[in-house]
């Protein structure tokens, strides 16, 4: 049998482990995930889906998920992944914008589903796994029953996936489909293998939905490369540990409020599971205060590497453990693009002083069907950036200080709300926190936090003084919030990234 996963096979690899799911234990060999490939790419064709077409997947982490993107990749095809925690009038919106010629739903979507259907394009061919409601076809039935064989036409696909909107309208971020033979190597693949160690040997966690960035690209490339992938259908603090220790895993990928919520497990349950099988563990997608850094290495030892990367992937910083523990904040410097830090105007600031992040000389991206955000993204130079503020040391690390677009600027004094956060997050009575700019008369905005509680019982005057004194014995007094309210969740996706926009549209008026 000739496979086109792993990249370099080798005899024996049609009956090795390509990928598990932890929850209900199916497992998939390279073999299988070849010919259901295969199947799957044979039914994108006969549903008139070409090479550079579009299509969208709707589904939560399962095993037609990753067979599905597969198949999309070597039939030369731009697949979406969609969020399934999106309204439907935003799935539609995704839908419509990427031109989308299929859309495969996963099971147990029937309410979001029912609410969709009507917002769907005409000629929309819709499929759904498990039992189909009317309207759909069974996407099960029809893959199933496709030839296994490679399609008359195969080249090397790319996923446009959408950014996560948490300060507008998402965006498809679009890269020009490379000229090479499907199955091949890719940039991401020869970017992430040298970083993190991914190869033959490696038994990867991903603990996250496949439909962001991170998890999708991570597992794709592990499995390209030979290593074994497990995939959590939900993360679960304790459960991660437990998938850990069960499966020996020896290289993870988590989200700063994964760390979070594994720290704030007693005692006694973190220290029941034994983690020496991890080597390496990744974490990106939210800036990680200090303090849960530090924790993580102190129990983890010095395995915590961090990257700081968009969906765009225009550029992308990485920093080791060791290197981490010299430069403690950083996300560390560029392995793929030029780091620039630069004022509103464009102009290149020195070290030392914050301002929008910028690469040059990496990929090129665009926002599909958006030329002026794609404009806006770049400066007079061409170079490209994704709106986060940072400065850079003398070494040429970087350190991120906020968004801009969630900078507050309070009695003319700009106050970047992720500090706050960082100091809240670390109360042991804290389980999430949002801080955020609210109307003031006086000052124009002034600093409110947002707080959700481990024990929302918590709650009230006493549990707000306690933590506005926290603050003010953390970080200077202009900085600190001036009023705290309590919330019994926060909006944020299980990639670590707040709707932070839902939060703050409560207290501005329309």
């Amino acid at each position: 049998m000739t496979l086109l996963f792993p990249i370099e096979p080798v005899s024996g690899d049609a009956e090795r482990l390509a990928f598990q799911m932890c929850g209900s234990g199916e497992s998939v060999s390279f073999g299988q995930l070849d010919a259901r490939a295969n199947q799957v790419a044979q039914v994108l064709r006969r549903c008139g889906v070409t090479r550079g077409a579009h299509v969208a997947f709707l589904m939560k982490n399962q095993r037609r998920f990753l067979e599905a993107c597969f198949g999309a990749d070597r039939a030369g095809v731009y697949y979406t992944t969609i969020n399934t925690r999106l309204l439907a009038d935003e799935v539609a919106y995704i839908v419509r914008d990427c031109a989308a010629q299929v859309l495969v739903v996963s099971s147990g979507l029937d309410e979001l589903v029912l609410q969709l259907q009507p917002l769907l394009p005409a000629g929309l061919r819709c499929f759904m796994v498990g039992s189909p409601l009317p309207g759909f076809e069974s996407w099960d039935a029809t893959v199933d029953a496709a030839p296994s064989s490679p399609i008359a036409d195969p080249s090397q696909g790319l996923d446009m996936l959408y950014s996560s909107g948490t300060t507008g309208r998402p965006k498809g971020v679009k890269w020009p489909l490379p000229a090479t033979p499907a199955g091949g190597r890719t940039m991401l693949v020869n970017l992430l293998a040298p970083l993190f160690g991914y190869g033959r040997d490696a038994r990867y966690l991903s603990p996250a939905p496949l439909y962001h960035a991170a998890p999708l690209r991570h597992c794709m490339t592990v499995i390209k490369l030979g290593g074994a992938v497990f995939v959590m259908e939900s993360f679960d603090a304790e459960r991660a540990l437990l998938n850990i220790e069960r499966y020996r895993i020896t290289h993870s990928q988590w989200v700063p409020t994964m760390f979070v919520r594994m720290l704030k497990l007693p005692a006694e349950t973190r220290m029941r599971h034994d983690v020496s099988s991890l080597q390496v563990a990744v974490h990106a997608a939210a800036p990680c205060p200090v303090d849960v850094k530090q924790r993580m290495l102190d129990w983890w030892g010095p395995i915590v590497h961090e990257y700081y990367a968009g969906t765009e992937n225009n550029g992308f910083c990485n920093i080791t453990p060791q290197e981490w523990l010299q430069h403690p904040g950083s996300v560390g410097r560029a392995s793929q693009g030029v780091l620039h830090i630069c004022d509103e105007t464009g102009q290149e600031l020195p070290a030392g002083e914050a301002g929008l992040v910028y690469f040059s000389d990496g990929p090129e991206f665009e926002y599909h069907n958006d030329p002026v955000r794609t404009a806006q993204s770049r400066n007079a130079q061409g170079w490209s950036t994704l709106g986060d503020v940072g400065k850079l040391d003398d070494k040429g690390y970087l350190y991120l200080v906020d968004r801009r677009a969630f900078m507050i600027i309070s009695g003319g004094v700009n106050i970047y709300p992720q500090e706050a956060e960082n100091v809240l997050i670390g109360h042991p009575k804290v389980a999430d926190v949002a801080v955020i700019g609210v109307p003031s008369e006086d000052l124009g905005e002034e600093v409110k936090a947002v707080v959700q509680l481990l024990d929302p019982r918590d709650a009230g005057p006493a549990m707000e003084a306690e933590l506005l004194a926290y603050c003010r014995q953390h970080m200077a007094a202009f900085k600190s919030p001036r009023s705290v309210d309590f919330d019994a969740a926060l909006p944020r996706q299980p990639t670590g990234k707040l709707y932070k926009q839902q939060v703050r549209a409560r207290y501005w008026p329309a």
